[in-house]
């Protein structure tokens, strides 16, 4: 059976607006919830960004279902303060909380006032804190000095079973890195070509026979046309190849790299429809090349509808394995 869960923005949407979609999405009958974890939005029109860790504490006691966050514990944290939030979500909610762990973007990290690395620096920086969280989460004291010092840190609260560790990866490069010490690989919609790459990079790199998540942006309304302009006004600013989406630093320089995305540029980026039963041939053609849980983003502001309607007429065939659009 694949799981379906609920993506919760928080680039756009108000922390108590989530939470009410969040629990929306569990009595509806989504089977999971993730989160982005971000200091600031990708563009100003998007308009939000509350923190992550505050939230998940509130989410995982108003919902049955369990709950991820994609994390970057590189920069703007410490990875033993991550280690430390990640034992407290998991000793009190256990079986329930997994992180997903990347290399950051400039957008969130620059606000140390620290200089933003090159790609094989932050890949490095990435595993010694990997390797950090784990030894903390299994009740090490751990002193390290690298890219990242600790001294140390030992966790005093820890979970009876470490919570899931998920790497995060868009290209096939690093999902081959991840493969060798995640529990699990998360990544985004993409052309069917790449993402094959994607999954058999890391089932190379020692990820064979462990879950791939997939994160799926789309956007429905009853009508087409409304359901085309949300996508180009709210995610146009995240059409960006990973060279320039990953260093810019602000909001504004998101919206001023998008000024000339157009409508049909998002659907490269968006599934944009208004039937239903696309959506669902979508979705469950990612499922045929090996996914076993998607988690659904409607990259509009209102989530009510998108939650409603594709509880009835898409994730029962999904998470039942059956597909089609005879509907």
């Amino acid at each position: 059976m694949t799981r379906v869960g609920f993506h919760a923005s928080h680039e756009q949407l108000a922390p108590s607006a989530l939470l009410d979609a969040a629990r929306r999405a569990d009595a509806a009958g989504f089977d999971a919830v993730s989160c982005s974890d971000h200091f600031a939005p990708w563009g100003e029109r998007q308009g939000h960004s509350g923190f992550a860790w505050s939230w998940l504490g509130s989410a995982l006691e108003a919902t049955s279902v369990p709950l991820g966050v994609v994390n970057a514990p590189v920069q703007r944290y410490h990875p033993a303060i991550i280690a430390q939030a990640i034992a407290t979500l998991g000793e009190m909610y256990p079986g329930r909380f997994w992180t997903a762990l990347g290399s950051g973007e400039a957008l969130n990290e620059h606000i140390t006032g620290e200089r933003w690395p090159d790609k094989p620096t932050r890949d490095r920086r990435l595993l010694e804190c990997v390797e950090i969280i784990k030894a903390l989460l299994a009740g090490e004291e751990v002193s390290h000095d690298g890219l990242v010092t600790v001294d140390r840190a030992r966790l005093w609260d820890l979970p009876a079973e470490p919570p899931m560790l998920v790497g995060a990866a868009v290209s096939d490069g690093t999902a081959r890195t991840v493969g060798g010490w995640a529990d699990a690989l998360i990544t985004i919609n993409q052309p069917h070509e790449v993402l094959r790459k994607v999954f058999d990079a890391f089932r190379e790199g020692g990820g064979e026979g462990k879950p791939i998540f997939l994160q799926v942006h789309l956007s429905w309304d009853p009508d087409e046309a409304t359901a085309e302009a949300v996508a180009h006004e709210q995610w146009r600013t995240n059409v960006f190849d990973s060279n320039l989406a990953w260093n810019l630093e602000m909001p504004a320089q998101f919206d001023a790299a998008a000024v000339h995305v157009t409508p049909a540029d998002v659907r490269d980026t968006v599934l944009v429809s208004s039937d239903l039963g696309r959506q669902l041939d979508w979705l469950q053609e990612y499922v045929e090349l090996g996914v076993d849980s998607l988690y659904l983003h409607h990259v509009g502001q209102t989530q009510d509808a998108f939650i409603d309607a594709f509880a009835e007429h898409v994730l029962p065939d999904l998470q039942a394995g059956d597909g089609g659009s005879d509907r």
